[in-house]
């Protein structure tokens, strides 16, 4: 089932609040772990890690230059809630790592920020 992205909110529990534009990630990775020795024939074998690093994830919001950035926050509970028919959620602890404001002449004043998550994401 495909669902439109529109309406997407994510919420920080420092209160930082920004015009969400596009979501990207978070890109999750596992480990895996070679198992080839001297005797494997044909191609080296693998077994998965127990580990997963949830990576980063990139948001573009609409940039307020009166707006504070939580880039020197310690890390936070992050919460996006997604519009779908069920009102998913993903939930997990976060920290800014980069934060890239963009005015264009003529054009939408937008920022991008980094965001690091630390530990699983809870998806509900």
């Amino acid at each position: 089932m495909a669902f439109v992205g529109t309406g997407t909110t994510i919420s920080f529990s420092t209160g930082f609040f920004a015009e969400i534009l596009s979501v990207s990630g978070p890109n999750a990775t596992r480990v895996s772990i070679p198992t080839s020795h001297m005797g494997t024939s044909a191609a080296h074998t693998f077994v998965p890690g127990d580990l997963t690093d949830w990576g980063e994830m990139t948001v573009e919001l609409a940039f307020d230059p009166s707006v504070t950035p939580p880039i020197a926050s310690a890390a936070e509970s992050i919460v996006i809630n997604f519009p779908d028919s069920d009102t998913s959620t993903w939930t997990f602890t976060g920290f800014m790592t980069g934060f890239s404001p963009s005015t264009p002449l003529e054009e939408r004043a937008t920022a991008s920020c980094t965001i690091k998550v630390t530990g699983a994401v809870v998806v509900t």
